[in-house]
């Protein structure tokens, strides 16, 4: 479900592979990315993050089936969303840049996934959208950060889906590759990863100072707002 490698010096890639359910984010699977990102966080020789995933759809946001599951079930439901509220903060507080590389459609989690990465490519293929607004907030604070509050109340609004083209022009995306996606964002992985780890470090706290920390969590780790 989740395939991990190291492509480059100090680089790792992380793949998701839930093809099947449009690479959908069920407990499991972000369980699985929050171990990883634990383990990846911890490691001194890792210096960069390459995020992509297998399959025509980059990621299709949470699974919806396990929110009905959840409606019933209190104890599901309590595993639910410990399972989200870790798999926030591990993304958006790891300690090292993450590249994600964003194929197809990325929608509703599968959006806010691409957003809470440091470096954005787009294939041509690539789309955004914000489907859940119909029942659920989004996630605001990395999308805000990106692109300003105009495009971003738009989009958190409405959920209209933008294509990769647009989503260059609004900042969504720092590039659209016509080639390999996938070598693209492991080649801007290594070109990060040729600093220092105490550099990167350094340079990550910045951009999570940016964004706004409000707070710790029972651990003591940084909280973030949404």
């Amino acid at each position: 479900m989740l395939h991990r490698s190291s492509p480059a010096d100090g680089v790792a890639l992380l793949v998701i592979d839930r093809s099947e359910r449009r690479n959908a984010l069920s407990i499991l699977l972000r369980d699985d990315m929050s171990d990883a990102l634990d383990e990846l966080g911890s490691d001194p020789d890792v210096r960069c993050v390459v995020l992509a995933s297998e399959g025509p759809a980059f990621c299709a946001g949470f699974d919806l089936g396990e929110f009905e599951v959840a409606l019933g079930d209190e104890g599901f439901a309590a595993d639910l969303w410990a399972s989200s509220d870790r798999w926030h903060q591990r993304l958006l507080t790891f300690p090292v840049p993450i590249v994600v590389a964003v194929h197809g459609a990325a929608l509703g989690g599968g959006f806010d996934l691409a957003m809470m990465c440091d470096v954005r490519l787009a294939g041509p293929a690539a789309s955004f959208a914000h489907p859940e607004h119909a029942f659920s907030e989004v996630v605001y604070g990395p999308l805000v950060r990106a692109v300003g509050a105009t495009a971003a109340n738009d989009l958190a609004l409405t959920g209209r889906r933008i294509d990769a083209t647009e989503a260059l022009a609004l900042g969504v995306v720092s590039r659209v590759v016509e080639g390999d996606l996938r070598d693209a964002a492991i080649e801007v992985a290594t070109h990060i990863a040729a600093a220092p780890r105490p550099v990167l470090e350094r340079m990550k706290a910045k951009i999570v100072t940016s964004a706004a920390i409000v707070g710790t969590d029972g651990a003591g780790r940084p909280t973030l707002s949404l």
